[in-house]
């Protein structure tokens, strides 16, 4: 499933002679190339669910790949009553790459796949539980348990770095000490690459200096890295339990455990219907940016959205009470 392979059905020379050394190095470099065209976490959960699948094929007596329409709805509607809708497409999406991977025929929207899909949502189909959109009042809960050792000083700037900057996951944990330019006023912060920037052109953030002491971002930063002595690699470091600092750096999922952690020693909680997730400091920042008057360019140009529809969904829920037209109704 990591190898990615060249489609077989492109020839790459005539049948019956041997590739030549530089054609068969320049054939691994594409392989390479093509293993790192998908984040490492997505191939880890795409190779997850191929062997599930896999597995389920071998017991009902068919071949996974290629696999044919009728046996991808047959394993669809088998998980239906216990996956949600995502879940679903994330294992079809799995048996979609290893497909392309391999050259084979795939056609996602196939009548058997696409129809049988459409029944679960109609049966089983239930709203997907949203991130909860984490503002400064959540945030300065959440920091309030952060002491001044080096576990509560990391996760302190681990928090406020990912809320200020709007950074998913995978771009708060990549933050290496290179990425970083302190000034008065406050910090440039590198993304060399991010989930809309696959291509690794970079976007540069600017962070001003906050208000508060305890919840300036910029300060933080520069006090962790201070206290961590981090002076170049990772910012976001491991910390074991006598309190010495690793240099191997923190897993997306460790910022979901972190945050977790946190939420917990605060007493915090989500609202019925949504989640504690890390993607909440980015919906948190989005809502508190519109509430203050932002608009659209200025978000976007921070959040590095594409797409403004999925921008303002943050808005909508944001706004979904103060700005309801029900307000001006006689009630």
């Amino acid at each position: 499933m990591t190898d990615a392979k060249l489609p077989t059905r492109i020839p790459v020379a005539p049948v019956g002679t041997a590739l030549s050394p530089r054609l068969a190095e320049a054939i691994e470099a594409a392989k390479a190339y093509a293993r790192r065209a998908l984040a490492p976490e997505t191939l880890r959960a795409y190779r997850a669910d191929l062997a599930d699948f896999e597995a389920w094929c071998v017991a009902h007596g068919t071949e996974p790949l290629p696999a044919a329409p009728a046996a991808v709805a047959a394993y669809l509607a088998a998980l239906a009553p216990t996956h949600s809708r995502s879940a679903l497409e994330r294992r079809l999406a799995a048996i979609g790459h290893a497909h392309r991977v391999r050259g084979l025929d795939w056609t996602p929207s196939h009548p058997a796949i696409r129809t049988t899909l459409q029944g679960i949502a109609r049966l089983h189909g239930s709203r997907v539980r949203q991130a909860a959109a984490l503002t400064s009042a959540e945030l300065r809960r959440l920091v309030a348990t952060c002491d001044a050792d080096l576990t509560g000083t990391r996760d302190r700037a681990l928090l406020l770095l990912g809320f200020a900057g709007a950074l998913r996951r995978s771009e708060l944990v990549g933050v290496d000490r290179e990425h970083l330019r302190f000034t008065g006023e406050g910090l440039r912060l590198l993304l060399p690459r991010s989930k809309t920037d696959q291509a690794g052109e970079g976007v540069e953030l600017g962070i001003p200096r906050g208000k508060r002491r305890d919840t300036c971002p910029v300060r933080a930063v520069e006090t962790w890295c201070e206290t961590a002595d981090i002076r170049f690699g990772p910012v976001f470091t491991k910390v074991d339990r006598w309190g010495r600092i690793g240099h191997d750096r923190l897993s997306p999922d460790a910022v979901r455990q972190v945050l977790l952690r946190r939420a917990g020693m605060a007493k915090l909680k989500a609202d019925a219907g949504e989640r504690l997730s890390p993607h909440g400091l980015r919906a948190g920042f989005v809502t508190e940016a519109y509430v203050a008057g932002a608009r659209d360019e200025e978000v976007m140009g921070h959040t590095r959205h594409r797409d403004l529809k999925t921008m303002r969904g943050y808005v909508r829920r944001a706004k979904l009470v103060t700005a309801s037209p029900v307000k001006l109704l006689d009630l």
